[in-house]
This record gives structure tokens, sequence and C-alpha cells, in this order.
């Protein structure tokens, strides 16, 4: 298993790399650039203009300056953040946390949701229950999340008043209060995003189900005399969960983009907030490195994606 981990860290380097070449090139010929507000203010004179964007190479080749950036964030050097006049590694880091909260929830409600769901409608086909799983899962993943996201906020927050729709980074609390405000405050966005993964993964986790429980090893284990319970969870639910683990893991970059909205939404301040006002700032060095960062995350779940077929299926890692 470790030389099977290994090779897909091995993998997982170059895929990076050539994601880092592209978003950089990308941006590099994209219009404007962090100083472009500099040309049009006359109070900085020309010569520290030029001084400037001779300091940050923005007048070098392109190629020459993805190699600097490339050589910089090896060292640890993210770039600095000329809006919010910080270093964009220590914007970042403030603001990864509450992202990963958000997305971590999420999916593990869609998980909590999608799996018990999809297997007893597979176990159950056609009956009262599958009809109406499959149902609320075309209605659930036919709506949008800035959609959803409205609508929750019009009912548990305009008409009920239950929950705030402005989500707080500073919460005058402590201890469990705190800790009650901080789950009170994520629940609808957690429940958009973590509802709308759910519904696509429901059909699939069914889907998966299906081919497998009608295979012959699965009869076999009938004819043996094992129990409903315990063919389903052994001996079906283990080799349906490889289709499912490939799916989350490819679903995994719409999850970020769910969250870019859904935090435009609440107002959470996480990176993907971050991304679209750095964006709208021509913020550059901060766009780079919050698509990047974006990047790894999902290289890095389809890694552990990776892992867990070869714990899954044992034969995967051994080829």
């Amino acid at each position: 298993m470790s030389q099977y981990v290994l090779r897909r860290l091995l993998i997982a380097i170059p895929s990076l790399l050539g994601i880092s070449a592209v978003l950089f090139f990308v941006l590099a010929l994209a219009p404007g650039d962090p100083f472009s507000e500099l040309a049009t203010n006359p109070n900085v004179p020309a010569e520290v203009q030029a001084a400037l964007r001779a300091k940050f190479g923005l007048d070098d080749p392109i190629y020459l300056r993805y190699l600097h950036w490339l050589s910089a964030m090896v060292h640890g050097d993210w770039g600095f953040s000329f809006v919010s006049r910080m270093n964009v590694d220590t914007l970042i880091l403030q603001r990864l946390p509450t992202t990963l909260y958000v997305i971590g929830s999420a999916q593990i409600l869609a998980l909590l949701v999608a799996i018990p769901v999809g297997v007893y409608a597979a176990t159950k086909p056609y009956s009262v229950f599958d009809q109406v799983a499959n149902t609320l899962a075309f209605v659930g993943f036919s709506l949008p999340t800035f959609f959803t996201g409205i609508l929750f906020i019009l009912i548990f927050s305009v008409t009920l008043d239950w929950l705030p729709f402005v989500y707080s980074a500073d919460i005058n609390a402590t201890g469990i209060r705190w800790l009650l405000e901080m789950i009170r405050q994520a629940i609808m966005p957690v429940a958009v995003l973590g509802l709308f993964q759910a519904a696509s993964m429901t059909r699939f986790v069914r889907s998966a189900m299906l081919d497998v429980i009608r295979l012959d090893y699965v009869t076999t284990a009938r004819a043996k005399g094992l129990g409903q319970a315990k063919v389903i969870v052994k001996h079906v639910m283990r080799n349906a969960m490889i289709p499912v683990v490939t799916l989350i893991a490819l679903q995994m970059p719409a999850v970020f983009g769910g969250a870019i909205v859904t935090e435009q939404i609440f107002r959470i301040p996480g990176i993907g907030s971050l991304l679209i006002s750095s964006i709208l700032s021509n913020d550059t060095p901060v766009v780079m490195a919050v698509t990047f960062v974006f990047a790894c995350l999902v290289v890095l779940f389809n890694l552990i994606a990776d892992v867990l077929y070869g714990w899954l299926d044992p034969r995967i890692s051994l080829r």
C-alpha cells in the first residue's frame, strides 16, 4: 500500500505543476495588473511606477515571471497583496479554515444523506420510498445553490427569524455558546451545499448498488444463508462504493465552485469570497494563490480517492 500511495504522490506533482503553469499564463494574458490603478493616479510619478513594475518583474517575459513565481512558492513566498497590504499566505490562512469547515461539513452531510437513502432505495427498487427518493433527488440537483440559498434566507431568516443569514467570523461569545453560534450560522450554507451534493450522490449510490446487488456472488452469499443486512453491508456496499468514491473526487471542483457562490450569498469570509474580491480589484497575486490552493485541494481529494480505491479493493494497490 505504501508503494501505491507513493506512486500516486509522484503522479500528483506533475499535475500540480501543469495546473500552476496554465493558471499563471491565463492570468498573465488577462487584461489589467496589480498596478493598473497607478497608471491613472496623478499623484504617483512615472519613475515610481516603473521602479515598482521592475521590482516585481511585471515587465519580464511570461515564462521568467512564472519561474520566479514557482521558485518563490517553493520557498514559501506566496507574494504580497497590493489591496489588503499583507502577505498572501497570511491572508489565505485567515480564510481557509472557514471554507474547509463549511465544505467539509457539507460533504459529511451529503454522505450521511446519500449513502443510507441510496442503499435502502436500491434494496427496495420501484417502491414508494424509491420513487419519493428519486423525485427529491431530481428536484435537489435541478435547483442551483444560489436559488436554494436565497430561498433558505427568505424562509428561515426573514420569515421565521430562526437563523442568521450573514456569517460572522467574530462571534462575541466563548465556550459552548460560541460553538452553538458557529453551528447555528453554518446550518444554512452547509445545508445548501450538502443537500445539493446529496441529490446527485443518492442517484449514483442507488445505481451502483443495483449493479452489484444483481451479481452472481451476491446470490451465492444469500444461498449460503447469510442475512440480508450482512450481504448488503459486507458484500455489496464495499464494491459499490468504488464508483461512488470516484464521483465524490470528480465533484470536488463543483463543490468549490458552489462554495464560492454560497460564500457570496451568506457573506462567509472564506477564500471563495476572497477570490471574487481579488478578481474585481485585479489583485493578481491573491487570485493566483487562491486558484492554486483550490487546485491543490482538488488534487488532494483525488489522491485520497486513489488511496480509498486501494482500501476498498486491495487488487488495485497491487497493480
